[in-house]
């Protein structure tokens, strides 16, 4: 199986836009090593090592994840907020991550500090790109409190675990990505792959239960398209 190109050449790559284009893809959207899409690649008549498609996914990954922010639609006024111990050379570090009411994810923060300090943090970085939510569902950690209280006044902060499984899924990705890479090397790092990887996911992952098989597909073939526009947006 060979990969088809018809797009114009990156410029100062050895490889076509839709081969690294690929490479991103397949190495975000399954849990593959790049060991694993350079074995895909294989098969489909491109000879590339691991290491320059680790390369691919550093520099470009940002890339189409950018072009995911900037397409995606409005963000829900429901969000949740949650923390996940993630261990870093054998330090505890906190990754702090919100998503709306559809599951989709609106920010991802790597963080030391699991306090009001590194809480206030990260709701800042939300309520600047997204505006005041109207609902804000936590656990009962009291750090929340105080800066929810400051940064989002008119918000319905509603404090309960029960009410927080929605986001507990969204970790699941992350912990498998974790298992996979073997822990993240440094704080930079995993706050680099995450962020980039929740956004791609997000086209690449519609919620199935909730679509007809040919909505399902729609979506799917709608991904693609919006990919492919991606790739030609790739700058050398």
């Amino acid at each position: 199986m060979k990969i088809l190109t018809d797009m114009p050449r990156l410029k100062g790559f050895r490889f076509p836009r839709e081969v690294i284009s690929y490479a991103v893809w397949a190495y975000h959207r399954f849990a593959l090593s790049t060991a694993d899409v350079e074995g895909l690649l294989s098969e489909r008549g491109v000879t590339v090592s691991r290491e320059t498609v680790r390369k691919w996914v550093n520099r470009f990954g940002s890339h189409f994840a950018k072009c995911v922010k900037r397409e995606r639609p409005a963000a829900n006024d429901k969000w949740h907020l949650d923390e996940v111990v993630i261990p870093i050379n054998g330090r505890k570090f906190w990754l702090w991550r919100a998503i709306d009411a559809n599951g989709d994810v609106l920010d991802i923060l790597v963080q030391s500090q699991r306090n009001a300090k590194a809480a206030r943090r990260f709701v800042q970085r939300i309520v600047d790109r997204f505006g005041d939510p109207r609902v804000v569902i936590t656990d009962k950690l009291h750090s929340y409190i105080k800066p929810i209280k400051s940064l989002a006044p008119r918000a319905d902060h509603r404090a309960h675990e029960g009410l927080n499984n929605r986001i507990e899924g969204s970790h699941r990705p992350t912990r498998k990505r974790e298992k996979l890479m073997g822990r993240f090397k440094s704080p930079r790092q995993a706050q680099r792959f995450l962020a980039d990887h929740d956004q791609i996911n997000v086209i690449f992952r519609p919620r199935r239960y909730r679509l007809s098989t040919k909505s399902y597909r729609h979506a799917r073939n709608d991904a693609f398209h919006l990919w492919k526009g991606y790739a030609l947006e790739m700058t050398a």
